[in-house]
């Protein structure tokens, strides 16, 4: 089963912020699709709650130097 969440994430300015992101995120077990768009100030994350819970989500992204 998988699930889709749109995070907020505040302090991204340009495609290194993107791409810095789309690894972290994407790096994690559990985590299938990392899609963020830097106009919107947000990442689309497609995952399995079974294997990683939204809140581990958020802290790898706050551990990348972000707010949420």
């Amino acid at each position: 089963m998988t699930e889709k969440t749109t995070i907020f994430i505040e302090g991204m300015s340009c495609d290194h912020c993107k791409m810095t992101l789309e690894k972290g995120i994407g790096g994690l077990k559990g985590v299938f699709s990392v899609k963020v768009n830097l106009d919107q100030n947000q990442a689309e994350v497609q995952f399995d709650p079974d294997e990683i819970s939204l809140t581990d989500i958020k802290k790898k992204i706050v551990d990348l130097g972000y707010k949420v």
